[in-house]
């Protein structure tokens, strides 16, 4: 059996695709280079095993959905619900993200280089040392980190194609009860949740950033010193049930 398995997915339809994928996986391979992928849904879903993939080209929705253990890299760009409630492992974008990246993410890291959609993180959990972790590097829409119940959320608006628009949209955080928001640079209240506690954190004396941070430079090969050039704005919860008085027991 081949060390690394390459497979020219141009015209293969998604579930040929990873029904192949899925029986290399069960002969043994663990690396896997995956080239001329449009948009094949649900690569890597459910696997559990330590194994990588470089992918080369925009694969479909769900990428990565289920996953405890893998870790991909996508040379170019992503669509909706990467890392639908994945469990552990690595999913890298090198360009743009699509729209509910990270729903109920139980573990392992996400990381965005450039700009994600809408709902990012939202439902996002952790679990003792399950504490999963999603960046962008650009900008995101709104609802970022929407009902969030744990997991850390970062984001740099740094690498972005929208400089005129604002690094985070409407209703940051709305209904937070779990969990930490970072974004680099300020935070207007307004665009924020009722429930959401807001602080400025310089980066260099926050021990979650710097070690999440420096991963995600060398992963992308970008500047650290410049990342950290600007103080952040955290946000969290200012309680674990910001809906209690709604219910009534």
């Amino acid at each position: 059996m081949k060390r690394v398995y390459e497979i020219d997915a141009n015209g293969i339809y998604y579930r040929d695709l990873n029904k192949k994928i899925r029986d290399l996986v069960a002969q043994g391979v663990k690396k896997f280079i995956l080239r001329n992928v449009n948009g094949q849904r649900y690569i890597l879903d459910g696997i559990r095993e330590n194994i990588e993939m470089d992918i080369y080209g925009v694969p479909g929705q769900d990428l990565g959905a289920f996953m405890d253990g893998p870790t991909i890299r996508v040379f170019g760009d992503g669509q909706d619900a990467i890392a639908n409630t994945m469990g552990n492992g690595k999913i890298v974008i090198h360009g743009i993200a699509g729209d509910v990246c990270g729903y109920g993410m139980r573990g392992g890291k996400l990381f965005i280089k450039e700009d994600a959609g809408y709902r990012i993180g939202i439902h996002m959990k952790e679990y003792k040392d399950r504490v999963p972790v999603i960046i962008v590097g650009g900008k995101v829409g709104d609802f970022f980190g929407e009902y969030m119940a744990g997991g850390v959320l970062i984001v740099l608006g740094m690498f972005t194609k929208k400089p005129s628009a604002p690094i985070c949209g409407d209703y940051l955080g709305t209904g937070i009860h779990g969990g930490k928001i970072y974004v680099r640079g300020e935070v207007d209240s307004y665009n924020c949740g009722k429930e959401c506690g807001i602080k400025k954190v310089d980066p260099k004396k926050d021990n979650v950033l710097i070690k999440i941070l420096r991963e995600f430079c060398e992963e992308f090969k970008v500047s650290y010193e410049e990342v950290i050039k600007e103080d952040f704005t955290m946000v969290w919860p200012k309680t674990k049930r910001p809906y209690g008085n709604l219910y009534a027991y």
